[in-house]
């Protein structure tokens, strides 16, 4: 029999090797863990890590890419790109950055809140990301910084490319850059690779437009650094790739002219080839200094923008919308003979008015035009002639008619500026205003009045469509070459004028489209247009050009932008004598020259008073000078077709 003593020495022993026991196999769990997840970390993730590890030991910088130039036809850089001198700051490399900045503040003259906004910048990104101190400073300002190198740390002097606008009457078709902000990153996906710190990006016009390829491909710098993120030595240098450069169907030249005959007007101007749609000239006045937005714009410089009454950032070319006024009576005229309403010699006697329920609709000549037929009506401008057209014709077949000839819709692709317009029809009333059309209305939208709402482009694509003898074309404003159908029509129908194919097979053959049910109605109208520019009593007669070079058909136009009282009426008060912003718009549209038609021009002045008075003399300068560069034109044109 066993003591108590030893009994109890029994069931120690046996205590101390379970415990020993469950110690032991607890240690072989955590071995077995550990040796677990070493080979996990050595063999699995083996690539994960070194990647990681390479990011400790390399850093890069990215080098934004050079832009893209844009041409115009004749090969002239109307944006292209210029050296310019920066500053820039790595802060990791920097022991004391507050010293360093009021040295930097001494030799560059950096105002406080650029410092302020420096610093705010530097606390929300990583210490070895570098920043822009100054990116556009002046070859002094570069030596000086040369010069006291030594006592930068951290400064990098870098030489570097920028946008640069050799002139800027064509600052708002080619738009302008900025930097990007955070709403671009947002919405614009292409960004998500590409952002460099200091990188331009393209906001409005053509600049926008061509951004994604126009931007080119970023390049970079590798560095090998140490565990603290200090630079060992250079790596990799890859410049990246220049964006995409393009060609357009613009002349540098007519936009120089056609920007100083604006001088000092709140304008626009468009020029396009009636047959392919090539847009020669699209001017909007006043203008605006593209170079001032690249590097940031002065607050005093905006204001002055902004506060313009004349809105000079507004390209009223593609996003003004005005009132056609009597331009749009061509259209009137073709859609009533298109629908049988009226025959070109039916006549109606103009005696300065008509009177619907109660409502008077006054003609300009205040003793009116007497019997006034088509020719006429177009000729003197007569309103009361398409008051009465109008009203037989109904709104809705006019409106049909001008959103053939591209009135009421964008005619560009991709320019996030240009509106649309107004083409009202009775639908359009009930769905936009919730009430119904009225018939006085309808003699409002006869003479272009009312609702009715266009941009300059719209009226010269218009006039082009007339011009080329009713067929549809599309207005481009980036050149591309290709077989002109239009022109091998009519070159076709030139040479066989008994051709004995029906007409719509002649036309598929050519993939056109007519805007027309009978091309004689077209050239009526074309005649009257000739009429009001070259025959006595025309609205434009006195600013016609005897030389059939340089011979132009057109239509005046007025929109109206404050009614005239009886009063004012009867004591015949001019436009130029009414305050500026009571004066009616001015518009004038043409073609030339007359017996080979090759141009169609636009032109608004807003608050302009009369389209003959003050928009065709500008009509008639720009004409000349764009038929006098035709043939240099035609040269280039020429050359490149051989090319292709």
């Amino acid at each position: 029999m066993l003591s108590p003593s030893s009994g109890n020495t029994i069931i120690k022993s046996k205590l101390i090797s379970r415990r020993m026991f469950l110690l032991t196999a607890a240690k072989a769990v955590v071995m077995v863990g550990i040796i677990g997840r070493l080979v996990s970390l050595q063999i699995n993730e083996r690539s994960k890590y070194k990647t990681l590890s390479d990011k400790n030991r390399f850093r890069e910088w990215k080098l934004a890419p050079e832009r893209g130039v844009i041409k115009d036809f004749f090969d002239k850089e109307i944006a292209s790109n210029e050296q310019v001198y920066q500053v820039h700051l790595i802060p990791e490399n920097s022991k004391d950055i507050e010293k360093l900045f009021v040295r930097l503040k001494t030799i560059l003259n950096i105002p406080d809140k650029k410092l302020f906004f420096l610093k705010r910048v530097i606390s929300k990104q990583k210490p070895w990301e570098p920043i822009i101190v100054s990116d556009n400073i002046t070859w002094s300002e570069f030596s000086r910084i040369n010069l006291f190198l030594h006592e930068l740390e951290g400064v990098k002097p870098v030489v570097s490319i920028a946008r640069m606008y050799p002139d800027n009457s064509s600052a708002h078709i080619l738009g302008y850059v900025s930097q990007v902000s955070t709403k671009d990153l947002q919405t614009k996906k292409y960004l998500k690779d590409l952002h460099v710190p200091g990188m331009t990006i393209g906001k409005t016009g053509l600049e926008r437009k061509l951004d994604e390829e126009i931007i080119g491909k970023i390049g970079f710098q590798r560095y090998e650094v140490n565990a603290f993120g200090k630079r060992i030595k250079q790596i990799q240098i890859n410049e990246g790739q220049a964006g995409k450069s393009f060609k357009t169907t613009l002349d540098f030249e007519i936009q120089k002219f056609t920007k100083e005959l604006l001088k000092d007007k709140a304008a626009a101007v468009c020029v396009m080839d009636i047959y392919n749609g090539d847009i020669v000239s699209l001017v909007s006045s006043p203008t605006f200094e593209p170079n001032e937005f690249v590097h940031g714009l002065d607050r005093k410089y905006w204001d002055s923008l902004i506060k313009n009454e004349r809105r000079p950032l507004t390209n009223k070319a593609i996003s003004g919308l005005y009132p056609p006024g009597s331009t749009i009576k061509t259209l009137v005229a073709l859609s009533a003979l298109e629908n049988g309403i009226i025959k070109p010699q039916d006549t109606f006697k103009c005696s300065g008015k008509i009177e619907l329920f109660g409502e008077k609709f006054h003609c300009w000549e205040k003793d009116g035009h007497g019997f006034v037929n088509l020719r006429k009506g177009i000729q003197r401008s007569c309103d009361v002639y398409f008051y009465e057209v109008a009203r037989k014709l109904g709104v809705d077949r006019l409106s049909i008619t001008a959103k053939k000839f591209g009135l009421g819709k964008k005619v560009l692709s991709g320019f996030v500026e240009e509106r649309a317009g107004v083409v009202p029809d009775t639908k359009w009333k009930k769905k936009f205003i919730g009430q119904n059309w009225y018939l006085g209305e309808t003699l409002h939208s006869g003479i272009g009045q009312g609702y009715f709402q266009s941009t300059p482009l719209q009226l010269c694509l218009m006039t082009a469509q007339i011009a080329n003898g009713g067929f549809e074309i599309k207005p481009r404003i980036l050149f591309n070459q290709k077989n002109n159908k239009l022109k091998d029509y009519i070159k076709y129908k030139n040479e066989n004028p008994n051709d004995p194919l029906p007409i719509d097979l002649l036309l598929s053959n050519f993939d056109l489209k007519p805007l027309f049910k009978n091309q004689e109605h077209i050239n009526l109208i074309k005649d009257a247009m000739y009429s009001s520019s070259n025959e006595p009593g025309g609205t434009s007669y006195k600013h016609r050009w005897e030389n059939k070079k340089f011979t132009f058909a057109g239509k005046t136009g007025s929109s109206q932008i404050k009614r005239f009282t009886e009063d004012q009426r009867e004591a015949e008060v001019k436009q130029e004598s009414l305050p500026y912003k009571d004066r009616d718009h001015a518009l004038f549209v043409a073609y030339a020259p007359y017996n080979d038609p090759k141009y169609a021009i636009s032109v608004l002045v807003e608050h302009g008073g009369s389209g003959g008075k003050t928009a065709a003399p500008i009509a008639k300068k720009i004409i000349k000078k764009v038929l006098e560069r035709h043939e240099l034109r035609q040269r280039v044109n020429k050359l490149l077709g051989e090319e292709v």
